[in-house]
């Protein structure tokens, strides 16, 4: 069974008040979850609408990332005030918990975007973390979101922060399934593939844009959050695993091992895994245009104030082992590096970090 899209999809501006109907048909008794301080008041209003039309509507908090810990609080939340569904509103880490509680308590699950840093809200998929950050695993989930609500007047009060990350997040889709999946005969594979490299372009083209104006009145900006909340969980869902994920991923789950007082972003860090991807591709594959597109990328990324070495993430590689332990966890059987058209060791994953890390890339 392919798991493709959400159910329903509202997207537009204003469009949190006329999917209410739609919640209603599903749900009497929500569970608003959420997380960050920045947010309070998008959730405040989410809360205040629904209960004006009559919801029994209670609320919870997210206190780590998508842990199980704080999973398992949540759900007794859930099952003590007999909630009948759970709208997610937040972040990737929020969307993917409220995703995960309602899979496992098989109720309905609202996902409400307040940023448009991943797609979370779209795909049925969870990654799990540690309470303190680091990336433990994803788990497949049984469906997608029954109702997903992206509302462009809430993903305008988001950081631009949080835009940037969206954005690198996004450009994974091309760099990572072009790779691997360019052997495949599969035509929704093929057909997802040509939809993340018209992602790619538009990204590439209309990325800056989109960040320097943030408004509903800029269509690049409208065009680049849908990129990145939509099209990038689309592409997942008509792809499968195949399109998922490859070795910017993988080196993003190893990079959260290390604890970084920056607190960098998703998206931030497979920015820089996409970077390493194609160091390594060049290194180890031979691919001659690999540079050429780190290039490009990085015109894009600084202009997007994004991280380009693991260095600007807060993580220094060359101490506490560091590097020891991100080879290792990348390179685990079970990582996603693997996915990869050519073998890579530990020893790759060394050299790769280390000459990017030394090397001064002028553009």
């Amino acid at each position: 069974m392919q798991l493709i899209s959400p159910e329903k999809i509202f997207r537009g501006r204003n469009i949190w008040s006329k999917a209410i109907p739609e919640i209603k048909q599903i749900s009497q008794r929500p569970l608003l979850l959420g997380r960050s301080l920045s947010t309070k008041n998008l959730r405040h209003k989410i809360y205040s609408d629904l209960q004006e039309n009559n919801f029994d509507v209670h609320h919870a908090i997210l206190e780590f990332d998508c842990c199980y810990e704080d999973l398992n609080r949540i759900k007794q939340i859930i099952l003590q005030n007999n909630c009948d569904s759970i709208v997610a509103a937040g972040g990737g880490k929020v969307l993917d918990a409220g995703k995960y509680i309602g899979n496992s308590l098989s109720i309905p699950v609202i996902t409400v975007p307040l940023s448009a840093s991943t797609c979370a809200g779209w795909t049925a998929l969870s990654n799990i973390y540690s309470k303190t950050g680091q990336f433990l695993n994803d788990i497949e989930l049984k469906s997608c979101p029954k109702i997903l609500v992206f509302d462009h007047e809430f993903i305008e009060k988001a950081p631009k922060r949080t835009l940037a990350s969206g954005i690198a997040d996004a450009l994974a889709k091309w760099y990572e399934s072009s790779l691997t999946s360019s052997k495949v005969n599969d035509g929704l594979v093929q057909q997802a593939i040509q939809i993340s490299r018209v992602l790619r372009d538009q990204l590439l083209i209309y990325g800056e844009s989109a960040y320097m104006s943030q408004s509903n009145q800029n269509s690049s900006w409208c065009n680049v959050i849908e990129a990145c909340s939509l099209t990038a969980g689309l592409i997942g869902g008509i792809g499968g695993e195949k399109c998922r994920t490859a070795a910017a991923h993988a080196f993003h789950n190893s990079l959260t091992q290390i604890v970084s007082n920056k607190k960098p972003l998703h998206g931030e860090i497979v920015g820089v895994g996409i970077l390493l991807q194609l160091r390594l591709e060049e290194m180890r594959n031979n691919n001659k245009l690999a540079n050429q597109s780190i290039t490009q990328l990085l015109v894009l990324m600084r202009k997007l104030n994004l991280p380009t070495k693991i260095s600007e993430l807060g993580i220094d590689v060359f101490e506490k082992n560091n590097l020891e332990k991100i080879a290792d966890f990348t390179c685990r059987d079970e990582s996603e590096i693997h996915y990869l058209p050519f073998k890579v060791k530990k020893e790759d994953i060394i050299s790769t970090i280390t000459k990017f890390e030394k090397q001064e890339i002028r553009i």
